[in-house]
């Protein structure tokens, strides 16, 4: 099943992330810039599309106050237990496809929804099972600007 939410993109938080990055390319923060200039202005970092997962109000890794966050390091949870139902994990793959550059200013809206799923023998972990998920982003005039899939692979039981 599909969902969406509204991502916005804003100029702040572009120079942030690239900061964060340690990326002080003045084509994400500067728009006199020759590098933005040459790009028709201030433009998102490539991997910035992974900043609409905090824009998600059902992404599984976002804190909600009052309940327990799985990436707070409280407790230890183990090596691949992802906290939905202690199911067992990894991140197996990530690709962003770009039809445009992020520009801050606009609001994307992002529609997630399940791609492919397959399976494969693994020699330590049982049966593997490969999860697709697959976000776009569009403009508010429904122009695609990005296609994001992020496969993850969950193993049969855990691995020691």
């Amino acid at each position: 099943m599909a969902r969406t939410f509204r991502f916005p993109v804003e100029a702040g938080h572009v120079a942030l992330f690239a900061r964060a990055l340690g990326d002080a390319s003045a084509v994400y923060a500067d728009a006199g810039s020759p590098e933005a200039r040459a790009c028709g202005g201030v433009v998102a970092p490539p991997t910035f599309a992974q900043a609409a997962d905090h824009f998600d109000p059902e992404y599984d890794r976002r804190p909600r106050p009052g309940e327990p966050w799985f990436g707070s390091g409280r407790e230890d949870v183990g090596a691949g237990v992802m906290p939905a139902g202690g199911v067992k994990g990894f991140h197996a793959e990530q690709e962003f496809a770009y039809h445009r550059p992020m520009r801050p200013g606009e609001t994307l809206v992002a529609t997630v929804r399940p791609g492919r799923t397959w399976e494969k023998q693994g020699r330590r972990g049982g049966a593997l099972v490969f999860t697709e998920t697959v976000t776009e982003l569009r403009d508010e005039s429904g122009e695609l600007v990005l296609t994001a899939r992020f496969v993850g692979v969950g193993t049969e039981r855990q691995v020691t």
